[in-house]
């Protein structure tokens, strides 16, 4: 009994690796759309992002979806790909990477408020503790007297992080009778269909873009779409929403780190005791899930 209780926990600590390179992936974005991309294009940034990504992962998978499973899977795409793309590019455009990734630290408890309010299940106080320190961890890490707060990359950032959050809980919620690939695929390509419009009337063309720029679109689209999305969906259905979640907050944290070493913004003082409360919340809320 102990030897496959043993098991099952280093199982599930390393479903938590994978599911964490998703959101560590994600916090890339902000210094690859700021110093790679061509200027205010947010839309056509996630529609490159998530269309043709989803298109290679439907020509792996050749599934489709069932009848009555087509009204979920365009609110899930809508959630998590069509509307959190374009807000999180909306944001990554006009703040800072570290503050545009800090609002989404509330993702764990815009879960625990659904799973509270829609299911009637009272999540744990430590949890709630733990996840309350990991947003007052941010703050520390990247709110500064300095700090510049873009009224639009704040609402987008807020906006996006309640899109992820409601897309994390119904995913997990619904449960879509599909394998993960498929259903990452399909996610995918409705959420850049929903993009695409944006993206021809709001933005302007694109530029003749250079080898970087190019590269920079490649690495958005099949690490930060096709690879991120697959390891974040795989962790929905293995993990707790809550637990799923709490991830999120390797974004910010990894878009700090970056700056850090690539661009040379300094982290010093209170900003490494933040640094150390993300870490031991993100840990803090794993552990507890782990032990309900």
């Amino acid at each position: 009994m102990t030897r496959i209780s043993a098991q099952t926990t280093n199982t599930a600590w390393l479903d938590v690796f994978f599911t964490a390179l998703a959101p560590m992936i994600w916090g890339s974005t902000y210094i690859v759309t700021t110093q790679v991309l061509p200027p205010d294009r947010p839309f056509t940034a996630a529609l490159i992002r998530v269309l043709p990504s989803g298109l290679l992962l439907l020509l792996y998978a050749r599934r489709w979806p069932a009848r009555g499973d087509w009204a979920r899977l365009l609110t899930l795409a809508a959630l998590n790909i069509g509307a959190f793309q374009a807000l999180l590019f909306v944001a990554a455009y006009r703040l800072p990477g570290g503050l545009a990734a800090v609002v989404g630290a509330i993702q764990p408890l815009l879960v625990m408020g659904l799973a509270w309010g829609v299911d009637q299940r009272r999540p744990l106080m430590a949890t709630v503790w733990a996840a309350i320190a990991g947003v007052v961890g941010m703050g520390v890490l990247l709110l500064s007297p300095g700090t510049v707060f873009e009224p639009v990359g704040i609402a987008a950032a807020l906006a996006g992080a309640a899109c992820m959050a409601a897309g994390t809980y119904l995913t997990r919620r619904w449960r879509l009778s599909m394998p993960v690939l498929a259903l990452t695929g399909w996610q995918l390509l409705l959420g850049g269909l929903m993009l695409t419009p944006a993206a021809l009337l709001a933005d302007p063309p694109l530029p003749s873009l250079t080898g970087w720029q190019t590269a920079g679109y490649v690495y958005l689209s099949m690490a930060g779409a096709l690879l991120a999305y697959a390891l974040w969906f795989r962790g929905i259905a293995r993990l707790s929403p809550v637990a799923v979640s709490s991830l999120g907050l390797l974004s910010p944290l990894t878009a700090v780190v970056l700056g850090w070493v690539l661009l040379g913004q300094a982290i010093k003082g209170l900003a490494f005791v933040g640094l150390a409360m993300v870490f031991a919340s993100i840990l803090a809320v794993q552990w507890t899930a782990s032990r309900t």
